[in-house]
């Protein structure tokens, strides 16, 4: 099976060019008992998409544009999201193993009581969205824009950051023992006391100092004016 690494942390990819596996064009992730299962789905805009109690296995989503996209209960298993539009999304109490999502856009989601295991965002706009995630497994952010992204009450000690933008991105409580951030800014960083026992570089000790004084709003005893 073909893997992604970052560093130590290795995710799994998606198995969908093995022999034997063809992959059938559909035009409804809305599938019969609510299971779609080696598909391909894509090129496709829609007002909106609501899936709950389903199960999406084995598959590739490309180039959909939905508006407004609600998921519930939703099982995803060995399925590739790539060039996505997924704006605004609420995704909430399912799981999602071996999946990747590749030049998709999440700006704005919530994606709330989701586990992930064996997943890999890459070069991913993820910005201003909710995230309440845990991770059972490796997940990997590579190359993602998480500008003034909030993660609520996460777990993410499998996690790592590779080359992320993190600018005012905000941990908000949640559990983060051993998760990797080396190869990241981290001097606009919010909730910095959430982040203990992290895994960062020696340099990046001075970017988290920075982003704790800013946080604080200290006042420099250099800028002051004695007079």
């Amino acid at each position: 099976m073909a893997t992604r690494t970052i560093r130590r942390t290795s995710v799994t990819l998606p198995s969908l060019d093995e022999p034997g596996l063809y992959l059938s064009n559909v035009t409804s992730l809305e599938g019969g008992r609510g299971r779609v299962a080696e598909f391909h789905y894509g090129d496709a805009t829609l007002r909106a998409l609501d899936l709950a109690d389903a199960q999406l296995i084995d598959g590739r989503i490309s180039a959909l544009k939905i508006q407004r996209a609600r998921f519930e209960k939703l099982r995803v298993d060995s399925v590739e999201f790539t060039g996505c539009d997924l704006s605004s999304l609420h995704w909430s109490d399912s799981k999602i193993t071996r999946v990747v999502f590749r030049d998709c856009k999440l700006m704005g989601a919530t994606l709330e009581d989701i586990t992930l295991d064996e997943v890999l965002f890459e070069n991913c706009k993820l910005d201003y969205s909710t995230l309440r995630l845990r991770a059972t497994g490796p997940v990997i952010f590579s190359q993602c824009s998480l500008r003034e992204t909030t993660f609520h009450t996460a777990d993410l000690r499998t996690a790592a950051f590779d080359d992320c933008d993190l600018r005012l991105a905000e941990f908000n409580g949640g559990t983060y023992r051993g998760m990797d951030l080396r190869g990241n800014n981290l001097a606009q960083l919010r909730g910095i006391a959430s982040l203990k026992q992290v895994t960062i570089d020696r340099a990046q000790t001075l970017q988290l100092a920075e982003a704790l004084a800013a946080e604080w709003d200290v006042t420099y005893g250099e800028d002051l004016d004695d007079k």
